[in-house]
Order: C-alpha cells, then sequence, then structure tokens
C-alpha cells in the first residue's frame, strides 16, 4: 500500500533546459496525484508568492502554466524579466519553506542550477530530503571532463576527446580527428551539441558551443547506432535505441515527437544487450550514483560500444526514453515515480 506523502515537484529553473523540466515536473505531478499524494507543483525561479502554509491542502491544478517544449532553448533573458526582486537569485519566492513541509522534493530540475549538485547540496544543509542522486555524484556526471577522466580509470570505454577552455584555443590545432563532436562541458538536452567534419566547421561549433559555456569538449563521432539504458537501484533496464529520422539526437529530435524512431528493448544480439547493460552499471557505479540515473551510448559497425555520458535527472517527458525502458518491463509512469521515490526515501534510513 502505498504511503500518502507531501510532496513538492520542483521544475523550471534558468538553464537551456528549462522548457524539458517544466514539462518533466507536470508529468510527475500528474502521476503523483493519481497516486494519491499531495502534491505541489514549483517552479525553482519563479517561487510562489501566495500564503503558503497550507499549500498542500489546496485544491487546484500547479500544472496551469507548465506549458510545452518548442524547437528552440528557452529566452532565459525572458524568463528573469517576470521577477522583479532579485533576478540573479536561482531561488524564487517561499521555494525553501514550501520545501521544508513537504516529506521529500522529487527534483525535476535539469541542466545548471539541478543536475549539478548544487540544490542537492544546499538541501543537504538544510535536511530536505529528495529524489535522486547526492550532489557528489551530480557534480562528478553533470562535468563531463571528469565524466571521462573517471571512464578511463575504470576502463569504460569512451570516445577520444579534449577538453578546451577560451584560452587554451592552441590545443585545437593538434586535433585532427574528423568528423567530430563539440559539446558544452556541462550541458544537456543536446543544448550546444555540434557535429564538424573538417576544420572550418570546428572553428565555427567551437564558436557557437561557446556562446554557452567557458569549457568545451572535443570529441570523436562514432559512427553507427545510438542507445540509452536507464539504471535504478543499480540495475540495468532493457536497453532502448533512439534513430533519428533527419540528422542526429539533437534538442528538437529529443522532444518534437515524431521526430525519431525509438525502440525498446533495441534489436541487440543479447550479449551485446548484456555487455552494454553491464556497462551501464559499472558508469552509475564510477560515478558513485545513487537511486536512478541513465546512461547513452554509441556503437560503431564493429560493435564496439562508448558511453557517452550519464544523465542524473533523465527527463520524464511523453518522449523521454527512462519512462519507455521501465514500460518495457511492465512499469508504468506513475509506478516508475513511485519506485523513483522509494528508492530515494531509503537514503535517508
Amino acid at each position: 500500500m502505498v504511503r500518502i506523502m507531501k510532496i513538492v515537484v520542483l521544475a523550471g529553473g534558468t538553464s537551456t533546459e528549462r522548457d524539458v523540466s517544466l514539462v518533466t515536473g507536470s508529468m510527475i505531478y500528474h502521476a503523483l496525484r493519481n497516486k494519491g499524494h499531495q502534491t505541489v507543483l514549483l517552479d525553482l525561479y519563479l517561487g510562489y508568492k501566495q500564503e503558503f502554509e497550507n499549500i498542500f491542502a489546496l485544491e487546484k491544478d500547479w500544472s496551469e502554466n507548465f506549458g510545452s517544449i518548442s524547437e528552440n532553448c528557452p529566452n532565459i533573458s525572458a524568463v528573469k524579466a517576470l521577477r522583479k526582486e532579485h533576478p540573479e537569485c536561482a531561488i524564487g519566492s517561499h521555494v525553501i519553506e514550501i520545501c521544508r513541509q513537504a516529506d521529500i522534493v522529487f527534483l525535476a530540475l535539469h541542466g545548471q542550477n539541478g543536475e549539478d549538485g548544487k540544490i542537492q547540496a544546499m538541501f543537504d544543509l538544510l535536511d530536505i530530503k529528495y529524489t535522486g542522486t547526492d550532489y557528489i555524484s551530480s557534480a562528478l556526471a553533470m562535468d563531463k571532463a571528469i565524466s571521462k577522466e573517471l571512464f578511463h580509470k575504470y576502463k569504460i570505454p569512451t570516445p577520444k576527446g579534449i577538453t578546451v577552455c577560451r584560452s587554451e584555443m592552441q590545443i585545437v590545432e593538434a586535433w585532427n580527428i574528423f568528423p567530430c563532436i563539440v559539446k558544452v562541458n556541462c550541458g544537456g538536452s543536446s543544448v550546444g551539441v555540434y557535429r564538424a567534419d573538417d576544420r572550418q566547421q570546428l572553428d565555427k561549433a567551437l564558436t557557437d558551443a561557446f556562446a554557452f559555456e567557458d569549457r568545451v569538449l572535443i570529441e570523436q563521432y562514432i559512427d553507427g547506432r545510438e542507445f540509452s539504458i536507464g539504471v535504478i537501484d543499480g540495475e540495468a533496464l532493457p536497453v532502448i535505441e533512439i534513430a533519428p529520422k533527419v540528422g542526429f539526437y539533437d534538442y528538437k529530435n529529443k522532444y518534437q515527437a515524431g521526430t525519431t524512431v525509438e525502440t525498446c528493448p533495441a534489436e541487440l544480439d543479447s550479449n551485446v544487450t548484456k555487455a552494454m547493460q553491464s556497462c551501464a552499471e559499472s558508469v552509475y557505479r564510477a560515478l558513485r550514483l545513487k537511486t536512478y540515473a541513465r546512461m547513452d551510448f554509441r556503437m560503431d559497425n564493429e560493435y564496439q560500444f562508448y558511453c557517452l555520458e550519464a544523465n542524473t535527472l533523465p527527463g520524464m517527458t511523453p518522449t523521454s526514453l527512462l519512462p519507455q525502458e521501465a514500460a518495457a518491463i511492465g512499469m508504468d509512469f506513475a509506478d516508475l515515480c513511485q519506485r523513483i521515490i522509494d528508492s530515494s526515501m531509503c537514503k535517508y534510513l
């Protein structure tokens, strides 16, 4: 029997993945309400300005202003213009006070100030329970350069790559692997990710990527198929294959329905499947992850697979991968949300 809880679903924020987070949060919110939980949906940045003393007793649809995902990144300047007081502060009005009233906070955040360990560390200091892994592993997984160092240490296959800062552009002159992928070091949802087939395209990709961050990865492009594997409590879910109809698995192909063919379980030799799942579990351990995560892979034409990165707060939108993997073993969306809560609560026993 499900224990009825007071739950804050925390979404939004000011990262480039804000729109994705809002939709993730809305879906989780409705799923938890259908489970009978007293659930409040909050935007981390915009907060809540009204009376909040009995907020969990309010009969209202909190998802009313949580919209859909556009084809382009959200306009964060426009979001910040909605707040007159302390617009540079990442936390909105009464967010902390409301979260302290909850039994647990379901983190539906993605990207900066959500998936990078900062919110998790703050909640640890304030004794607020939250879903997902802790602040240390969040930070390790979010920083792709550090992740790759750990992949190498634990002999986890990953594409060749280098990390470049704005002041170290001379390092790029030694790079001679094409095609390659340029991506921001701490981004997600394929925001700030570009393919380059030659030196001219590489220079353009670096310019575009540095518009998002000061640290950028240049990585060997693995020609072949793309996969993802969710891991819950250290155990891998079925492998899902992602095949965009046009181009690569960019922001649009991730979140616009009908742009990508997803097959779960993936059509793979059973030995390859087991090896890739075992690798995903190794990544989970190497990055010290807890509760749940999702690992992204590419596999070349020789059936050699490579781990690209780990996502510690994977998307839970209508097109997201983790819910599809859970569904393949008979776990519907609401049960997946409940499983994440139950697993997360075990951190506090």
